[in-house]
């Protein structure tokens, strides 16, 4: 359900699917026992903030399934969660008008919004847009909610498997701005990027396709070659650092013995350890693919 906002919002670029009623059960229902609710700050493109919130419920689902000792199973088990989904038009508007400045204001409200409907944990469901999330950041830590950093995130995921060099693949932004890689490299992670003509191949991948949910055999065997030559340079594992990405490559799509790091998967996981709706995983090969759409012409590519 979407997080209402707390103060009446002067008009700018987003939209809301809140409701009176969806907005009383986000702050009335009560969390399971022990646990904390999850915001999860998305739209920016709802094809994986679809993902995220089927990740998050099905990996609840399989952790209170079976049981524990003498405890039944919950096989109707569900993720406590709370979900914003933004109007990516508008968002991308302003990523295209370099207005940063209020791409981050707006993530501020919005995550002190889920904040204030009950998230103890706040995701930004998107690698890009973590280019505006310092004063989100700063905004939650103030008042005590864990936001929890997709490079952050992706740095833990690369040292736990050994890894001190990872390939890079996102947005073009992701891949060639300080933003992302400075975090990466704060806890110990170096970052080998494509070149000119292999970002411009994952950008138009990521806005002209799977944001578009176009999922092409064609653009998954281009990314593999750019993957093939990340590692050929040198990295040790490839990051999905585009939560769109694992939609469409996955552990086939890397050369044998390369982990493969899907930020989005690897977001959910922490975010419900952090909840306690989950325990810690142990880090894993990769992430299960979802089924490939059949794939549609958008501008005359596919």
């Amino acid at each position: 359900m979407n997080a209402p906002t707390p103060e009446q919002q002067t008009p700018g670029p987003q939209t809301s699917t809140t409701t009176a009623a969806a907005a009383a059960a986000a702050t009335t229902a009560a969390p399971a026992l022990g646990t904390t609710t999850i915001g999860v700050l998305g739209g920016m493109s709802w094809e994986s903030t679809a993902l995220y919130y089927r990740l998050a419920n099905e990996l609840v689902r399989e952790h209170r399934a079976l049981g524990a000792g003498n405890e039944p199973g919950e096989p109707l088990a569900s993720a406590d969660l709370l979900v914003r989904s933004l109007d990516f038009a508008r968002v991308r508007e302003l990523q295209l008008a370099d207005r940063w400045d209020v791409a981050a204001d707006q993530l501020r409200r919005e995550g002190l919004a889920l904040a204030g409907a009950g998230a103890g944990v706040v995701v930004l469901a998107t690698n890009y847009m973590h280019k505006a999330a310092g004063p989100l950041e700063e905004a939650l830590t103030e008042r005590g909610v864990r936001f929890l950093h997709l490079a952050d995130v992706v740095a833990a995921a690369a040292l736990a498997r050994g890894v001190r060099s990872v390939g890079l693949l996102g947005a073009g932004g992701t891949m060639t701005e300080p933003f992302y890689v400075e975090r990466l490299a704060a806890s110990g992670v170096e970052v080998v990027a494509p070149d000119a003509a292999g970002v411009a191949r994952v950008d138009h991948a990521v806005f002209g396709e799977l944001c578009r949910g176009v999922f092409s055999p064609a653009t998954r065997a281009d990314l593999a070659a750019v993957v093939a030559g990340l590692v050929d340079r040198g990295a040790q594992a490839v990051g999905l650092c585009c939560t769109e990405l694992e939609l469409l490559l996955g552990p086939d799509d890397v050369p044998a013995g390369v982990p493969l790091l899907p930020s989005a998967r690897l977001h959910v996981e922490a975010a419900l350890a952090a909840a306690g709706q989950v325990p810690a995983q142990v880090p894993a090969r990769g992430p299960v693919r979802a089924p490939m759409a059949e794939p549609r012409l958008v501008g005359g590519a596919v």
